[in-house]
C-alpha cells in the first residue's frame, strides 16, 4: 500500500498551505501527536492538529470527565493543556523533529489572549498553521461563545490573522443557528479556512443516582452520533464561502473521508474514532489511495464538491 501511495496524487491545499493528502486529525483527540508514534507512521498524514492551547496551563474539569454515548462519547475535559509557553519549549521542540505539517489549535477567554497567543508563536519553526477554537466562552461579554456571534467571530479572526505568520483556520461551533453567517464573518475577517464542527453540546445522566454522568453536568458530544449534523453543515458552509473547507465530525473510515469531500470539504480531521483506533487516520490515508487508483482518479481533488444532488 505504500507504493500505493506514492503512486496516486493525493495532494490538496489549505490556503497555501500543501497537504500531501487530506487527512488531519482533530485537535484534542490526538494529544500532542507524539503520543501516537507508537501506533501511526505520523510522516503518512496530511497533518496533525495538537490539543487546544491557552496563554497560560489550564489543568480542566474535575472527573469524571468522559461518557461514552450511543454512537458516541460526551467530553468536558475542559481544555487541559500545558499553556504556550510550555508548549513551545517543550511540546514544539519535539514536534520539529517530526516530518508532518503541524497545526497549532488556540484558545482564549479574552480578544487579548487569542492575540498574545498568535503572537508568540508568530515565526515558530514547525507550525504549519494556526486553528482557532472560537467555541470558548468570551469572559468580557458575559461568556457568550465567541463563535456564536458573527461580529465576536470576526474580531478573533482579524486579531489572529494580524498576528500570525501562517495560515489561520477557524473551527465553527455547530451550537449556532446558522452555521453559514458565522462562516462569513470569518472568511470576511481574512480566515485562510474554516474546520468543522466542533462538539455539539449534550449531557448524560445516570437514572439511578440522578445525578449527571459528567462532573461539569454538560459536555461536548462528537464520534458517529454527530456525523449527519456535521456532514449537512459542511455541505451548506461550503456553498456559501470561497476558502477551503476542512470537515470533521463522526469520521473513522475512507468511506466518511469520501462522503465529507463529496459534499465540498478539501480534507477532513479524524477524532474520536482515534480512542478506538489509534490507526484510523493512517488507514483512511491508504483507502483514499486505493479508492482514487481503482476509480482511475488524476487526483484527489476531482471528487471535492462533487457530489450528485437530485
Amino acid at each position: 500500500m505504500g507504493n500505493t501511495i506514492k503512486e496516486v496524487d493525493l495532494g490538496v491545499s489549505i490556503g497555501s498551505l500543501r497537504l500531501r493528502n487530506p487527512v488531519m486529525t482533530a485537535s484534542g483527540t490526538f494529544g500532542y501527536a507524539r503520543e501516537f508514534e507508537p501506533y501511526v507512521k505520523l510522516n503518512r498524514l496530511g497533518a496533525v492538529v495538537v490539543k487546544g492551547i491557552s496563554l497560560e496551563p489550564r489543568s480542566g474539569n474535575p472527573p469524571p470527565r468522559i461518557v461514552e454515548t450511543s454512537c458516541g462519547m460526551l467530553n468536558a475535559i475542559g481544555l487541559e493543556n500545558v499553556g504556550v509557553k510550555r508548549f513551545i519549549s517543550e511540546k514544539m521542540k519535539s514536534l520539529q523533529a517530526v516530518n508532518v505539517p503541524v497545526v497549532v489549535n488556540i484558545l482564549g477567554d479574552t480578544l487579548e489572549e487569542y492575540r498574545e497567543i498568535a503572537e508568540r508563536l508568530a515565526g515558530l519553526k514547525g507550525i504549519a498553521a494556526i486553528e482557532v477554537n472560537i467555541s470558548c466562552p468570551n469572559v468580557k461579554k458575559g461568556g457568550v461563545a465567541f463563535g456564536t456571534v458573527p461580529g465576536m467571530a470576526a474580531a478573533v479572526t482579524t486579531a489572529v490573522k494580524q498576528e500570525s505568520t501562517v495560515p489561520v483556520i477557524v473551527k465553527l461551533s455547530p451550537n449556532v443557528t446558522d452555521i453559514t453567517v458565522i462562516a462569513r464573518a470569518v472568511e470576511d475577517a481574512g480566515a485562510d479556512a474554516v474546520s468543522l464542527i466542533n462538539t455539539l453540546i449534550g449531557m448524560a445522566i445516570d437514572h439511578r443516582t440522578r445525578k449527571p454522568r459528567l462532573a461539569n453536568v454538560i459536555g461536548g458530544l462528537s464520534g458517529p452520533a454527530i456525523k449527519p449534523v456535521a456532514l449537512r453543515m459542511v455541505y451548506q458552509v461550503a456553498q456559501a464561502v470561497a476558502i477551503p473547507v476542512i470537515g470533521i465530525g463522526g469520521i473513522e473510515t475512507v468511506e466518511d473521508v469520501l462522503e465529507f469531500m463529496l459534499v465540498g470539504a478539501t480534507a477532513i480531521q479524524i477524532g474520536t474514532a482515534n480512542f478506538i483506533n489509534p490507526r484510523a487516520s493512517e488507514e483512511a490515508v491508504e483507502g483514499l489511495a486505493k479508492y482514487v487508483a481503482e476509480q482511475r482518479l488524476g487526483s484527489i481533488r476531482e471528487i471535492i464538491g462533487a457530489v450528485v444532488l437530485p
